[in-house]
């Protein structure tokens, strides 16, 4: 397996559970204080990683949530923005221009800023009420399901929450499972289209962040292929049109509500194309955790096996995945 570190994987998921007390006081802070709504605000694949988590909040509680792009907050404004409201934001570099503008912005509307950040010391870490550092702890995702999770628990929406969060001490192992088993599928994918013209990738749900992410930030940005994203709903409203013979297309599926959209994808697709992928949460074994929680952890599951496809992209095509043209080398 190319570029695979399972220590890396394990010590890194330890080393953000290990942190587990800090980031339950954190929710129990806010909790304490009260709030009316929560936003999620970001920018690229900073907010798309957040968005299975505004899905979460929707999906299991009567709590008013909101995701915005940073920069259209900036444009745009948020008459919901109070006072009240918790603001997640995240970052790795911790100083993304719009993101620390858009802190800047909440700050002055009274809001509560939680950020998850890569780095300490950043502008946007001086900005926030509150922060977790995960250096180089991944998956990100890991501080939200705790951070969420304990909300979600105070607010009397997640009574299963204690015990998910003690399973959750399992999921960096359960991961590399995943690593290892999606990697010989992920490496034949990457033969195949290493050099295809067009790839269509879908999702829906919980996994529509992870799969907007994986095609807007590492096959676009990353790599350059030209790629379109589409949720599972919206597939038949347009891009269903472009489904035929030689066309890539490929479906991320969740163990989660909309499974059943994702579901109506496939049976249509592989009737009309050759060169249809379905990378499905449901194949893989996830040691230690409850089979009721397996829905929630379905973006950290795909995204697992989506890292499996980008670095033999990396390895096949000889195109780093750092190399960049345009972002953060010129001013636009």
């Amino acid at each position: 397996m190319v570029k695979f570190d399972e220590q890396a994987i394990l010590e890194n998921g330890a080393y953000i559970y290990a942190m587990r007390q800090e980031i339950e006081a954190i929710a129990d802070t806010v909790c304490g204080k009260g709030f009316d709504n929560i936003l999620f605000t970001a920018s690229g694949g900073s907010l798309a990683m957040m968005q299975p988590f505004d899905y979460m909040i929707s999906a299991t509680s009567g709590l008013n949530v909101q995701s915005q792009v940073s920069a259209e907050l900036l444009t745009t404004g948020n008459s919901h923005l109070t006072d009240r409201t918790i603001v997640f934001m995240a970052s790795k570099s911790g100083d993304t221009r719009e993101t620390v503008e858009a802190a800047r912005y909440v700050k002055e509307k009274g809001a509560t800023v939680i950020s998850v950040l890569g780095v300490e010391g950043s502008p946007l870490g001086g900005l926030s009420d509150h922060t977790v550092i995960y250096k180089d702890g991944r998956p990100q995702e890991y501080v939200l399901y705790m951070l969420v999770g304990r909300i979600l628990y105070n607010m009397g929406y997640f009574d299963d929450y204690v015990q998910f969060a003690d399973e959750l001490k399992n999921l960096p192992a359960a991961l590399v499972s995943v690593g290892k088993e999606s990697d010989g599928k992920a490496r034949e994918y990457a033969m195949k289209y290493k050099d295809d013209p067009y790839q269509i990738w879908i999702g829906s749900g919980n996994l529509w962040g992870p799969t907007y992410s994986f095609a807007m930030c590492v096959l676009e940005e990353s790599q350059w292929l030209r790629t379109k994203s589409v949720t599972s709903p919206e597939f038949f409203h347009g891009t269903i049109e472009l489904v035929e013979k030689g066309v890539c297309v490929a479906l991320n599926m969740t163990e989660g509500q909309t499974r059943v959209l994702d579901e109506r994808v496939k049976n249509f697709v592989q009737e009309h194309t050759d060169d249809f992928t379905v990378f499905d949460t449901a194949d893989y074994q996830l040691p230690g955790i409850s089979r009721k929680f397996r829905w929630l952890l379905s973006p950290v599951v795909i995204n697992a096996v989506l890292s499996r496809v980008s670095k033999n992209f990396e390895e096949i095509r000889n195109h780093s995945l750092d190399i960049r043209r345009y972002y953060r080398k010129l001013e636009y």
